[in-house]
């Protein structure tokens, strides 16, 4: 075991440099790169962080280096940070700072939340003055639009990233919810991709037992859903990330938790979850990301992928067959698959490693049902078939393997978050 793992962390590294080069400080003990990311960039950073004293041990390193490198506080203050799915409010809140205290550069130290918040502000900020909504910036390439258009540019960023999860330091995304409506929105743009990022995988051994659960799934998402949807010419990539950063989460996860202040477990994790940010960067995410946006009320983005990606699995399986190959062989080797994958194929393939899934999210306390979430309502199904039809969201309709338009959601979706909802696998149709 040891000795495969650290094959799969070498092969993770190896990947990783290909994907960023020396624009990505990642592994134990690198956060003072910080300081020397953020001098290229001029002599005043704005740096948004959590203010709180159990984040001190990240932030405090960060504001070292910036001084070793003669970078200053914009503001001479640290910007609170962004709260958990980066609501819009947070967005124009940090907009404001950027704008009145006119950095060099943007610092986000955090999770997925305050990067994406920090991405979204840089648009705000640069393009305001042509367009001050978010909204025209949700979908794909409008910010690069906007850029030419206007002759914009976005600051220059560096992302700190302290938590094994959505990959934002090194992706194009950035999610925005909009809390009232209860709905998250995208956006996806190359323009918003930071110039720079670092990611010591040894802070997150303080996060909760929870986040990194959250995190870890996340990041299976992301390498899952890319595989099952990648085209012919980037399918060898695609499968690498996959068979690399899942097994990576799948063969730690249980480890951590034990002893969740390893630093082999955490370097392991935060690889896979780089792995599964460098794969939605080569394809895009589909089902179960779709879904999560509408169950930001009530469950953390990496959970509710968690739940919906069995029953999405299902219903891909008979136009995904060479994928679950190669993803049961992983879930089998691990002891959550006991069925022999070679005499399965098709539906009954689907159904063997959806189960497998399953299993896993059992064996660490997390739900396998959408009914099992606390809070959840058949209003969230519908806010989801809502979300399926909004064009700003048909990138996910558009990436699944078996491809749906507005029209097929009611057919096809419906089935499956009803299966979701209660665990039986029956419920859903296959395209035939």
């Amino acid at each position: 075991m040891m000795s495969r793992n650290s094959d799969l962390k070498a092969r993770a590294r190896e990947l990783l440099k290909g994907f960023k080069g020396d624009g990505y400080a990642f592994g134990l003990g690198v956060l003072d790169k910080v300081g020397e990311f953020a001098s290229k960039f001029g002599k005043s950073a704005l740096v948004v962080a959590n203010h709180g004293d159990w984040f001190k041990s990240v932030v405090e390193p960060v504001i070292e280096s910036l001084k070793r490198r003669g970078v200053t506080l914009a503001g001479d203050r640290i910007v609170p940070d962004a709260a958990p799915n980066a609501p819009r409010e947070d967005v124009y809140r940090i907009t404001t700072y950027i704008l009145q205290f006119k950095p060099d550069c943007l610092i986000a130290v955090g999770g997925g939340s305050t990067i994406d918040a920090v991405k979204a502000a840089n648009v705000l900020a640069s393009l305001g003055r042509y367009e001050p909504e978010i909204d025209p910036y949700f979908g794909t390439g409008q910010v690069t639009a906007a850029l030419a258009k206007t002759g914009a540019r976005l600051l220059p960023m560096v992302a700190v990233e302290s938590a094994a999860s959505s990959g934002a330091h090194l992706t194009k995304y950035s999610n925005v919810t909009d809390p009232v409506a209860g709905q998250k929105k995208l956006i996806v743009d190359e323009a918003i991709v930071p110039q720079r990022a670092v990611f010591d995988y040894r802070v997150t051994r303080t996060m909760p037992k929870g986040m990194t659960l959250d995190g870890a799934f996340d990041g299976i998402a992301h390498c899952l859903e890319v595989f099952y949807g990648i085209p012919e010419d980037k399918y060898d990539l695609a499968q690498e990330l996959a068979e690399v950063g899942i097994e990576l989460a799948v063969a730690n996860l249980e480890t951590v938790m034990a002893d969740p202040t390893s630093d082999e477990g955490r370097e392991a994790l935060g690889l896979a979850t780089d792995l599964g940010g460098y794969a939605i960067m080569v394809g895009g995410t589909n089902g179960a990301h779709l879904t999560s946006f509408s169950l930001v009320d009530i469950t953390s983005h990496g959970r509710a992928c968690a739940v919906m990606n069995p029953y999405y699995t299902v219903f891909f399986a008979p136009a995904v067959e060479r994928q679950l190959r190669v993803v049961g062989d992983i879930y089998r080797r691990h002891g959550y698959i006991g069925a022999n994958l070679d005499r399965l194929s098709g539906r009954e393939l689907g159904l063997a490693v959806a189960e497998g899934m399953v299993h896993l999210s059992r064996k660490v306390g997390f739900p396998a049902t959408l009914a099992e979430i606390p809070g959840f309502t058949d209003e969230h199904i519908e806010r989801a078939m809502k979300a399926a039809k909004d064009p700003q969201l048909d990138m996910k309709l558009k990436n699944m393997p078996v491809p749906l338009d507005a029209s097929l959601v009611e057919e096809y979706m419906r089935p499956i978050l009803l299966a979701a909802k209660t665990g039986d696998f029956g419920l859903i149709k296959n395209m035939k």
